[in-house]
C-alpha cells in the first residue's frame, strides 16, 4: 500500500474539518462527505480546498445510492465516520433527528461499507478499516470526586444524544462480530479549538465575552469535563484509523478536567489580558447562573492510557496552552465566525458542556 484514501463523513464539521486538514497535509487522499447541515461549514476547509489530494462531496450518509458508488469509485481504504448530530440541548428539544442521523444513518453507512469491503481483494481488502468516532457521553456520568471512563466502562447514556451515539457504537460492534467488517472505535472527551461552531460552551463564551454580553452558566457551574484540543484529537484519530487493532476501541482524552465555571473564568481572564474591557473591569462579572438543563451529567473523565501505551499517542496541548491558542484564533479570524453569528446562528443557546 502506498497513499491511502480516506472517506471522512462530517468533514465540514468541527472535529471532522480538523481531521480532514490533518490528513490532507499528511499526504493522504481525502474524500470529504458532508450534508452541510447548520454546523457544517466549508469555510473551515479553505486552507486545503484546492489541494490535489482533496475532494468534497455534499451528501447524506443515509444515501446508500450515493455512498456505495463513491466508496467504489474512489477505492476507499478507510472510512472515518464522524457525521453526527451532537448538541445535547438540541437532542432534548428534538430527538428524532438524532435517531435518524446517528442511528439510522450509521446503519446505512455500515451496510454500504460492508458491501464495498466484500468486493475488495488482496491487499486492499486486508487494509480496509471502518473507524467509528464516538463520545464519552455514552458512559453516563461519574461522581465528582472519583473514577474515570475506560474502554471497559459499561454504557449508561443520559440524553437522547448520548443514547443515539451509544446505539451507533453497538451497531458498529455488531457489524464486526456478525459480518466480520474490520472496525475500530474511539470515544473522546470534550473537544475545543479553532473552527468550533459557536453554540458550544467555549466558542460561545469567547464571542459573548468579547462582545460584553452576559455569560450564562448552567446550575452552579460545577459540572466537570475533560478537555481535549481538537488538533490533538485529529492526530489521535489518524493513529487509531491506521494502526488501531481491529475490533478494539480507544478512549481519547486530554487529562485536563475542569469545571464549567473554571473554563468560563479562564476564557474571561484570557480575553481580559488580550482585549481589556473599556474602562477596565473583569469579564468574570458577566457570568450569570441559570437553571440547570434536564439530565445534566455531573462529570466526565477519560483514561487514555490504552491509546498512549499501545499506539504511542499523547496530547501535546495543556488546557492553558490550548485555550490561549483558541482565544487567539477567534480574535484573529472574525471572517469565519461573524457570518455565523449574523446569519444562520443567532446565539440563542447556552452552549454549556
Amino acid at each position: 500500500m502506498t497513499q491511502q484514501t480516506f472517506l471522512v463523513t462530517g468533514g465540514a464539521g468541527f472535529i471532522g474539518s480538523a481531521v480532514v486538514r490533518h490528513l490532507v497535509r499528511s499526504g493522504a487522499r481525502v474524500i470529504n462527505l458532508d450534508k452541510l447541515t447548520y454546523a457544517g461549514n466549508p469555510a473551515s476547509l479553505t486552507s486545503i480546498e484546492n489541494a490535489p489530494n482533496y475532494r468534497f462531496v455534499q451528501g447524506d450518509i443515509a444515501d446508500t445510492g450515493l455512498i456505495l458508488p463513491l466508496l467504489r469509485e474512489e477505492q476507499v481504504d478507510v472510512v472515518m465516520h464522524l457525521a453526527a448530530e451532537s448538541h445535547v440541548d438540541r437532542s432534548i428539544d428534538g430527538p428524532g433527528e438524532f435517531i435518524e442521523t446517528n442511528v439510522v444513518g450509521t446503519f446505512k453507512l455500515l451496510q454500504a461499507a460492508l458491501e464495498h469491503w466484500r468486493g475488495l481483494e488482496g491487499e486492499k481488502r486486508d487494509a480496509f478499516r471502518f473507524h467509528h468516532i464516538s463520545t464519552d457521553e455514552v458512559f453516563g456520568d461519574l461522581p465528582f470526586d472519583s473514577g474515570v471512563f475506560t474502554e471497559e466502562t459499561p454504557y449508561n447514556p443520559s440524553s437522547p444524544y448520548s443514547a443515539s451515539k451509544a446505539a451507533s457504537d453497538h451497531l458498529v460492534r455488531a457489524w464486526h462480530h456478525t459480518y466480520g467488517l474490520p472496525v475500530v472505535l474511539s470515544n473522546c472527551s470534550n473537544n475545543y479549538g479553532p473552527f468550533h461552531f459557536p453554540e458550544k460552551l467555549i466558542p460561545l463564551t469567547i464571542l459573548n465575552a468579547l462582545e460584553g454580553k452576559q455569560l450564562p452558566v448552567y446550575g452552579k457551574g460545577e459540572n466537570v469535563r475533560d478537555w481535549l484540543f481538537v488538533d490533538d484529537h485529529a492526530r489521535a484519530l489518524a493513529t487509531i484509523a491506521t494502526r488501531g487493532a481491529i475490533g478494539e476501541s480507544y478512549n481519547v482524552g486530554g487529562r485536563e478536567e475542569r469545571t464549567n465555571l473554571a473554563v468560563v473564568e479562564a476564557i474571561c481572564d484570557a480575553l481580559d489580558a488580550r482585549v481589556p474591557l473599556p474602562g477596565g473591569g473583569s469579564r468574570r462579572d458577566l457570568i450569570t447562573f441559570v437553571t440547570d438543563r434536564p439530565g445534566h451529567d455531573r462529570r466526565y473523565a477519560i483514561d487514555p492510557a490504552k491509546l498512549e501505551t499501545e499506539l504511542g499517542w499523547k496530547a501535546e496541548e495543556s488546557f492553558e496552552t490550548g485555550i490561549a491558542k483558541t482565544v487567539g484564533w477567534y480574535l484573529d479570524n472574525a471572517w469565519w465566525w461573524e457570518p455565523i453569528r449574523s446569519g444562520k446562528y443567532a446565539g440563542e443557546r447556552l452552549g454549556a458542556a
